[in-house]
């Protein structure tokens, strides 16, 4: 009998012991527990590399950023990211494979859409019954997509909004000449002028320049508006590994 790899991602670690072991109990579950989001990243790569990947996970949507006592923070670049909707985003993008239900204390339409799009399977209320729960783990594993029925129109909703907005914001970064687009890139990455101007071979001048037209062409007044609107655009940050010549 092939088991479900499920991990549980909650920093309440009462509540987070006290699932995995009720999920334990059935035959087809095998479970863990994690009580961060760098705790749970940690055990994704680990599981991975043992070629043991957890098929679910269930996370936690206010789960909290900050390591658990006694850890050592990761010095990876955007580590500090691992709250809940972030922690989904990370690993749907290193691991598509793996299916993720979000927990939530609330029900909250806008942010279960946002889990959605993030690359979460499933919303699920934190005190629905187990079985309840058993039911969407097995129905995400065979593709499907799990969101409260109370939920769902207003879900419906916010992804139609959603979907608006990215479009409006794709077509005013494609206005964008490619040295702009290159800038409004630095920008995701949160590089100041002087630094853009390093990376590009520019006068701070010129950058500040382009940067003004970023805005601009894009329609907002501030530099984390313009990142806002990129990234509902599709735009990610620029290789920091790797300088352009």
């Amino acid at each position: 009998m092939q088991r479900i790899r499920v991990l549980v991602v909650d920093d309440h670690r009462i509540f987070a012991e006290s699932l995995a072991a009720a999920l334990a109990v059935e035959q087809d579950v095998e479970v863990a527990a994690a009580g961060s989001g760098h705790a749970a990243l940690r055990a994704v790569e680990r599981a991975a590399a043992d070629g043991r990947r957890f098929d679910v996970l269930l996370i936690d949507a206010d789960l909290g950023g900050a390591p658990e006592p006694g850890e050592t923070p990761s010095p990876e670049p955007g580590e500090a990211a691992a709250g809940g909707m972030p922690l989904v985003s990370r690993i749907h993008a290193a691991h598509p494979a793996t299916r993720m239900v979000v927990l939530a204390e609330c029900d909250d339409p806008r942010r279960a859409a946002a889990a959605l799009q993030a690359g979460a399977s499933g919303w699920v209320a934190k005190d629905c019954s187990l079985s309840r729960l058993l039911q969407v783990v097995r129905g995400v594993l065979r593709g499907e997509t799990h969101v409260p029925p109370a939920l769902l129109t207003g879900v419906l909703r916010e992804l139609t909004a959603a979907r608006r907005h990215r479009t409006e914001s794709e077509r005013l970064v494609e206005s964008l000449t490619p040295r702009e687009h290159e800038v409004l890139r630095c920008m995701v990455a949160g590089l100041g002028r002087k630094a853009v101007a390093e990376r590009l071979y520019l006068s701070p001048h010129t950058v500040r320049t382009h940067m003004q037209n970023v805005l601009g062409k894009l329609g907002v007044h501030s530099t984390l508006a313009a990142v806002a609107l990129a990234r509902r655009a599709g735009v990610g940050p620029v290789d920091l590994e790797h300088v352009t010549t």
